[in-house]
């Protein structure tokens, strides 16, 4: 079968062919420039990965400041309406609210229970027929009046405060019906 000389071969030739296949494997240098290479690709995967998330925050954050903005402009419309018609009027030595203002008062206090943060001051004034002290205490019931009206539509009374000025603080200035009826009044300032 084998001969002297066959089986020397196979045993020299063996050791050589079995050195040659375990080296045919990557070295330890090709194995660390793997390596290396890998960690570069998920670090560069995980930048990608924060800048889009970095990217889309800064988007939700812009989305939010519109939205947040166009709710402010819209409450600045609606209080600048409501501003328009702060005004209520009175009858001579009277204190109670008229029926016809009952829906501008409505609108107030719909605006102060949406807009908690608001706060208003309540002005009672008066004509300047009677004595002063009997004015402003007549300016106070009619400012109280509208605080009790706004208080009934759920107002928080965190929210509102009342002054009286009497005849301190003239709408129309004179003596006619007209002058008079124009002071008459409580008026509904935003703070």
């Amino acid at each position: 079968m084998f001969t002297n000389k066959k089986l020397r071969t196979l045993f020299i030739a063996l050791p050589a062919i079995t050195l040659m296949a375990c080296s045919s494997g990557p070295s330890e240098e090709e194995l660390e420039a793997e390596r290396n290479r890998v960690a570069e690709q998920q670090a560069q995967a995980q930048q990608q990965a924060e800048q889009q998330a970095q990217e889309a925050k800064a988007q939700a954050e812009a989305v939010a400041a519109e939205q947040l903005q166009r709710a402010k402009d819209m409450v600045a419309q609606e209080k600048a309406s409501l501003e328009s018609q702060q005004t209520v009027f009175f009858d001579f030595d009277r204190s109670t609210i008229k029926a016809e203002f009952f829906p501008v008062l409505r609108k107030h206090a719909e605006f102060l229970v949406k807009n908690q943060n608001q706060r208003v001051v309540i002005e009672g004034h008066t004509d300047n027929r009677g004595t002063p002290e009997y004015n402003i205490a007549l300016g106070e019931r009619r400012a109280k009046a509208v605080e009790t009206f706004l208080q009934n539509e759920g107002v928080r009374s965190s929210q509102m405060s009342v002054v009286s000025y009497g005849e301190e603080k003239s709408a129309v200035s004179g003596t006619s019906e007209y002058a008079f009826a124009q002071n008459r009044r409580s008026v509904v300032v935003y703070q």
